[in-house]
């Protein structure tokens, strides 16, 4: 009994200390579960309607978009802007398929594998033309053609073998285009059920005709708003803040925007740095004039452009080099001449200038063996064999080859910054061969026998050497760059001190307003991802450290000044815009008092108002009136409300003046007969064109999320 009265004893302090181990277990989990749910967040690209996709994710549809253009384009890699192009457009189509889906899930609209069939069947859907799958005959798809890959790409996978890489890549584009066919005919049909709610009837076929057909002739006379000096006008507080909570609804910002103002500095190279690069020009320009091999001089001078030998069409090279060599004689070297727009020193020697075909069409015939000479005796044969009127593809055949033939362009070779001996060898054959004629190459490994059986467009081809060198500057002028501007940002870290220092240290403050984080470089610089990560992760008045970014040769520095949250933008923000349209009001107000009680147009006239004739006023166009210098749809209407004859009954406000006008003529424009079928069709196709417009109405109520700005 003893022993169960001091366990009661210690009961509250038992219960105090199992209380706390549970909070303990609890808070653990709950960090835990916090922190699972924050890494996952940080790995998120963006949401839509819920929907989350992952950095590896988006990622992977990047990548599966760019291996479709380097496929079609024949590409190996993308640019940097072509990249972001890319990114922009799987993000846009992820968000557009999110909500598309989901609206089409709500009505039970799906597109079915046997709607797939009909459509591939049918062959005419535009998007199939952009696969391989096209007969070359009737220049449509051919559903046999990818049925049958299909087929070849399933026995591929299952033998394998050095063909699959290229099955695979087929496959993966098939897969690709198959993905959005599927996603264009589903939009097709919604988009085809909400066109259907907008319905044409011949009443407004008849209206839609008359307002783009009746044309009205009239005097109009004009008190234009310059005509008024704005201190004329007074605007108060007060006016600014009634017009803004009229047109509230018109500031509403659906996504964030950021104000900032910045120092943007770019490094370039002092007068010791040209000058050390003009001399490496000169000693390029003379070992080109005295007859060093061109590949030497040029590779010794650094040149951006390699030195092939082979003859290339004017396309083939820079705007500023091509230029230059239209002007030249062959063997003369140019002295060296700069280039702003890509900053640059270039020397130019035209070594020579021949006509050759731009295409040549030919056929070849690989010749291998145990041994070269074994290979080059039965090429010999072949030629031989040739010469004496032997049938190509027959002998093709004999060697399993197809002998079939193929064209080759200059675009195929002539911008490749490295072409081997052999295969500047075979180049030059192709392009010098006439038409009929076969040659036995003999290479090291083996021989080709060619035939060049056609040869179009003749042009002008160059054989240049180029030594073409950025104005870099050096590391000692990247230094002292860097070492000023980062005393300008240690000595300065309010945006007060930064505009009031800037000009001291030879700089200057750019402001730039509504910046988003969908956009992808920060004032226009490259490789400013940390910068735009920094601006929204700030607060107002926050000064950023110093950046380096570009091509590594600008230095910058940011002030955020302005968050602008989603929402209704704020008073001050609208307060120019808002003056504008109050003192436009205010003009109004006093043409309109000056034309009080005028009841034709010499009154009007006699008031000050500009008088002029405009003529063929429609309903359904804005007129322009030369006077107010503007377009005025407001007076397109208010004439068409007017009978032939009469006076506008009251003063017009327009965006350029106010108006008063007299109608001298209405009449039906020549030629236009009124068809009420016809012009039912045209108001179901503007029908359609309006519903087409769906996509920004719904993207405003997904609650989208955009963060790829923390990761691209």
């Amino acid at each position: 009994m003893a022993a169960i009265g001091k366990i009661r004893s210690w009961g509250p302090v038992l219960a105090t200390v199992i209380g706390l181990a549970l909070f303990a277990f609890i808070a653990e989990e709950m960090f835990r579960s916090c922190q699972a749910t924050g890494n996952e967040r940080r790995q998120q690209v963006g949401e839509v309607l819920g929907k989350k996709i992952s950095v590896q994710e988006f990622q992977g549809l990047v990548d599966e978009y760019q291996e479709v253009i380097k496929m079609t384009q024949g590409r190996d890699n993308l640019s940097e802007e072509e990249l972001n192009q890319v990114k922009d457009q799987v993000w846009q189509q992820f968000v557009n398929n999110t909500i598309l889906e989901s609206e089409a899930k709500k009505l039970g609209l799906t597109v079915t594998d046997e709607e797939l069939q009909n459509v591939l069947k049918a062959g005419t859907n535009p998007m199939l033309m952009q696969t391989p799958f096209v007969n070359q005959q009737t220049g449509r798809f051919d559903v046999t053609q990818l049925t049958k890959f299909l087929a070849d790409y399933k026995k591929q996978q299952e033998q394998g073998g050095q063909a699959m890489e290229q099955y695979t890549r087929i496959y993966n584009y098939w897969k690709f285009m198959e993905k959005n066919l599927r996603q264009q005919l589903l939009a097709g049909k919604y988009q085809g059920l909400l066109s259907q709610c907008l319905l044409s009837n011949p009443v407004s076929a008849k209206m839609a005709f008359d307002a783009r057909n009746e044309e009205s002739d009239i005097l109009l006379a004009a008190v234009p708003y310059t005509s008024i000096k704005d201190t004329d006008v007074e605007v108060s507080d007060a006016d600014l803040k009634a017009k803004y909570e009229e047109k509230k609804e018109q500031f509403k910002q659906y996504v964030e925007s950021r104000d900032i103002k910045y120092v943007d500095f770019q490094v370039v190279a002092s007068k010791a740095d040209r000058d050390e690069i003009m001399k490496t020009m000169k000693d390029a320009q003379q070992q080109l004039e005295s007859g060093v091999a061109p590949a030497e001089a040029v590779r010794k001078a650094q040149s951006q452009i390699a030195y092939t030998g082979v003859p290339a069409t004017r396309k083939a090279f820079p705007n500023d080099i091509a230029s230059k060599i239209d002007s030249m004689q062959v063997g003369q070297v140019s002295a060296p001449f700069e280039t702003k727009y890509d900053n640059t020193l270039n020397v130019v020697k035209l070594i020579s200038k021949v006509q050759l075909p731009d295409s040549v069409e030919y056929r070849q015939i690989q010749v291998g063996g145990e041994t070269a000479e074994a290979a080059h005796k039965r090429a010999d044969s072949i030629y031989t064999a040739l010469q004496g009127g032997a049938d190509f593809e027959v002998l093709a055949k004999k060697y399993g080859q197809t002998g079939e033939k193929q064209w080759m362009t200059s675009a195929m070779y002539e911008r490749a910054q490295n072409i081997d001996a052999d295969t500047k060898d075979y180049i030059r054959t192709l392009n010098t061969l006439a038409a009929g004629e076969s040659k036995n190459l003999q290479f090291s490994q083996g021989n080709i026998v060619l035939q060049v059986t056609a040869r179009r467009a003749m042009v002008d081809k160059y054989d240049v050497a180029v030594v073409k060198h950025t104005i870099d500057f050096s590391k000692a002028t990247y230094s002292a760059a860097y070492n000023n501007f980062s005393q300008y940002v240690s000595e300065n870290k309010t945006l007060e001190g930064l505009e009031k220092n800037a000009q001291k240290f030879g700089y200057r403050v750019q402001e730039r307003t509504d910046i988003y984080n969908s956009e992808h470089n920060v004032a226009g610089l490259r490789a400013t991802r940390e910068t735009m990560k920094w601006i929204f992760d700030a607060k107002a008045g926050d000064v950023s450290p110093l950046y380096e970014c570009g091509n590594n040769d600008h230095l910058l520095v940011v002030a955020l000044t302005k968050v602008h949250p989603v929402g209704i933008r704020d008073f001050e923000d609208m307060k120019e815009q808002l003056q504008q349209e109050v003192t436009r009001d205010k003009k109004f107000d006093k043409a309109a008092a000056q034309l009080a009680g005028v009841k034709d147009i010499a009154a009007a006239k006699q008031k000050g108002a500009v008088v002029d004739s405009v003529r063929q006023i429609t309903f359904s166009a804005p007129v322009f009136v030369q006077a107010a210098g503007t377009s005025e749809p407001v007076l397109s209407g208010a004439v068409a409300a007017v009978k032939q004859g009469q006076f506008s009954p009251a003063v017009v406000k327009g965006n350029g003046a106010a108006y008063l006008f007299q109608v001298l003529s209405k009449k039906q424009r020549e030629g236009a007969k009124f068809d009420e079928k016809e012009q039912q069709q045209q108001l179901q196709q503007q029908a359609l064109q309006a519903a087409g417009r769906f996509m920004n109405e719904l993207y405003l109520k997904a609650n989208v999320v955009d963060n790829r700005y923390l990761f691209f």
